[in-house]
């Protein structure tokens, strides 16, 4: 998801948390992602003084950000969610597959979703336990990694599905591994440049859009272990990242 907005929006400065403390959110209650959602927001505007925060996290959007933007009424906020309108349009098959954590998985903003664009078309929903957090280790070539794709993955690649939604913003770094399960049959459909292009937009709307030359900077801070943070991040990032730890 950051790859894509400084990508689309280079002279923007961003400020990038990671919640290390309180993950793995995908396993956490809507009360307490309500809570969590609020003492972020909160950190962006008291420390950062932002001008739109973007919700970089599926769990978090479809359980909290309506709370969070009934509380931060004159803040943009920008929410994920599971690509599953362009998966459900462009399926041939008539059958979809949506992998994501255990909340969103069973949350009503995910099944309102389905609801609305997935009419005559089969589903298959898959909660995934504990993806999230292997995916925050960096090892994304690990055994515990490839044990709980084939796990998750298994009843997908025997379904008559040719999208798969990854349904987590995690997920995006472990194409390589489920295209080498799900073969190339099995298109691999994201919302990160969607979300990129919907932040550009408000930006403009409202005109907010920075107008610098340079291009911006981006910060790093984590709630917890800033080192640990800083070496995975730049391992999957592909660049150096070195974050502060901060507490919300």
């Amino acid at each position: 998801m950051l790859r894509e907005l400084e990508r689309l929006l280079p002279h923007e400065n961003f400020v990038f948390l990671a919640d290390q403390k309180y993950v793995p959110y995908g396993e956490k209650t809507k009360k307490e992602l309500i809570e969590l959602g609020l003492r972020v927001t909160d950190y962006f505007i008291k420390n950062h003084d932002i001008k739109m925060m973007v919700v970089a996290c599926n769990t978090s959007t479809c359980s909290s950000v309506d709370e969070v933007r009934k509380v931060y009424l004159s803040l943009s906020i920008v929410g994920t969610v599971p690509a599953v309108k362009p998966a459900a349009e462009n399926t041939k098959t008539k059958t979809i597959a949506i992998i994501s954590t255990p909340s969103t998985s069973q949350s009503k903003a995910l099944a309102e979703l389905i609801k609305d664009n997935c009419k005559n078309i089969k589903v298959l929903n898959v909660g995934c336990k504990n993806l999230e957090n292997a995916v925050e280790k960096g090892e994304l070539q690990s055994r515990e990694v490839n044990e709980l794709l084939l796990k998750y993955l298994t009843g997908i690649k025997n379904s008559n599905a040719d999208k798969l939604v990854l349904g987590c913003t995690h997920y995006p770094f472990l194409k390589k591994p489920i295209r080498k399960i799900l073969g190339p049959r099995v298109e691999l459909l994201d919302g990160n440049k969607a979300i990129a292009k919907r932040a550009k937009t408000l930006l403009l709307r409202y005109f907010l859009k920075n107008r610098q030359k340079k291009y911006g900077k981006t910060l790093y801070f984590s709630t917890g272990d800033a080192v640990k943070f800083s070496k995975v991040a730049s391992k999957l990032l592909k660049k150096k990242v070195e974050a502060k730890k901060v507490k919300i």
